[in-house]
């Protein structure tokens, strides 16, 4: 099946069923298909076919909806761009991409436009003449029907590149098909148990693999209901939760902590808040450890959470940490995979890891990649016959829960987005009073981890934290610019000259 047809047949049970909500405008499954159909019309105009690449660089807008499945119904692959780049990583992902045409908010178009004025960039949450949003309105739905039989997408076209942070300074491209993203939305349903009545809060990133893909795909999937916030903001994620009456959650560690203190900051009750319609807490990108845990379920007052643990690389699925194992294995990401799904932890010497032991985390499932884009080599070595190895590490306790200890990858994880340290180090290296660099990941109760640089400087230089960001500002998107900065004599390095970051870790956390 293609995602264009999961929305038919969604659109074929329930034309009247609430699909989107963004403020206070809302849109019916039929409506939706609709809107989508003018993007369709919108894209074909501009000469993009099936197998053409476009991108979408915005916050969370229903356009952005609109141009995701506008493209799937012509089999256009989609790539969701990170909107907080700086124009040097958007010259990489749309060019690595081999994006033909860009769709970005209207106030993020001078940083496109810069990263990549190669391109024609059409502006969205703007009525300006010759804007997405104005293209769209003066549209007629595309009809599919006038297709040639050779442009008509099938469920083994490319849906979506997924660009994920590792290592290397590339970040690399996750390509699924459409079968894979459609089976995404059948898994996540089938664990979480959605329902057709569910409406979930979508108040992270659309253009991250989780808002995108285990929350809207899943929700047209079972025609549940999608409301969306522009942005997150503690204090209205809150009103919205209750104004809504929504049902279904999903945020990093931080996305739950912050509306805590924002209450206490302006005075206000949190238990005031009615949130008593939400059924599912989802949280994800580090586990939560114990006290955090009894502190949320003690302010939340329910005990309904889960840590879904996964990768871009597998669409994202991968497995669960339920509500009754919260407390009791706090920090584990859980002890199977997601039904649908396969989970190894293999050791070195390639055997399963046994209670007490460690090893890598592989997934196997029909929601694996199909490689990474343009890049041989690393699909080589994250492929192992039908599995997928994460890189990360896990320990292994008695009763079979697993704990990631480690990410072979140094990825470090800030309230839910990838920072990969070397293109930190490369960006850092840059200052012409650094000498040498190594950047690691510095536990926080709030945020998961935070940025931390360690770095040699020149004789006689006085290099500050607030100097270092400054300079990294327009190289960097914020989240990846450190929060610490520690200047030494000499980095830990073994014989061979490889950083030795655990001993780095150590050093910056009793720092």
């Amino acid at each position: 099946m293609e995602l264009g047809t999961m929305l038919d047949a969604t659109v074929e049970r329930d034309p009247q069923k609430e699909a989107l909500v963004f403020g206070e405008r809302r849109w019916t499954y039929g409506q939706l298909r609709e809107e989508s159909l003018r993007a369709a019309r919108v894209l074909y105009d501009r000469g993009i076919r099936r197998g053409d690449t476009i991108g979408v660089m915005s916050f969370n807008t229903p356009g952005f909806v609109f141009a995701a499945f506008g493209a799937w119904y012509l089999g256009v692959t989609f790539i969701p761009v990170n909107h907080k780049l700086r124009p040097p990583e958007v010259a990489y992902t749309t060019t690595h991409s081999g994006m033909r045409l860009g769709i970005v908010s209207a106030e993020l178009a001078v940083t496109a436009r810069e990263g990549n004025p190669d391109i024609p960039w059409l502006e969205t949450e703007t009525e300006e003449p010759g804007s997405f949003d104005a293209l769209c309105r003066a549209a007629e739905p595309f009809d599919l029907a006038v297709l040639p039989e050779a442009e008509r997408p099938t469920e083994d076209d490319v849906a979506q590149v997924l660009y994920t942070s590792g290592t290397t300074s590339a970040p690399k491209g996750c390509v699924h098909p459409h079968r894979n993203m459609v089976q995404v939305a059948q898994i996540i349903t089938l664990n979480m148990g959605y329902l057709p009545s569910d409406r979930y809060l979508m108040c992270m990133p659309i253009w991250h693999a989780a808002p995108l893909n285990i929350i809207l795909l899943p929700m047209v999937f079972i025609g549940g209901t999608v409301v969306m916030m522009r942005e997150y903001d503690p204090v209205e994620c809150m009103e919205i939760l209750a104004r809504e009456r929504v049902t279904v959650f999903f945020a990093p560690t931080v996305g739950y902590v912050a509306p805590i203190h924002a209450a206490k900051k302006l005075g206000r009750d949190f238990a005031d808040y009615d949130i008593s319609s939400v059924r599912i807490w989802n949280y994800g990108g580090a586990p939560i450890d114990r006290e955090t845990a009894q502190m949320l379920i003690g302010t939340y007052r329910t005990d309904r959470f889960y840590n879904l643990f996964g990768m871009s690389e597998m669409g994202p699925t991968g497995c669960i940490l339920r509500p009754d194992d919260q407390l009791r294995k706090a920090g584990s990401v859980g002890r199977e995979a997601m039904w649908g799904n396969r989970m190894r932890v293999v050791t070195a010497d390639g055997r399963d890891a046994g209670p007490g032991e460690t090893g890598e985390i592989w997934f196997a499932g029909d929601t694996r990649m199909r490689e990474y884009l343009n890049n041989p080599e690393a699909t080589a070595a994250a492929f192992e016959g039908e599995w997928y190895r994460s890189g990360d590490v896990a320990r292994v306790d008695e009763d079979g829960y697993y704990y990631v200890v480690d990410r072979m990858k140094d990825v470090i994880i800030v309230g839910g987005e990838n920072v990969f340290s070397l293109e930190v180090e490369e960006a850092i290296i840059a200052h012409p009073d650094v000498v040498d660099v190594a950047v690691v990941g510095r536990p926080d109760p709030e945020w998961g981890e935070q940025v931390v640089a360690v770095v040699t400087t020149e004789a006689d230089t006085d290099l500050d934290l607030a100097a270092l960001r400054d300079f990294l500002a327009d190289t960097l998107a914020r989240y990846k610019v450190p929060r610490d900065l520690l200047v030494v004599d000499v980095l830990p390095r073994n014989p061979a000259g490889k950083l030795l970051k655990h001993r780095l870790r150590e050093m910056v956390a009793g720092a």
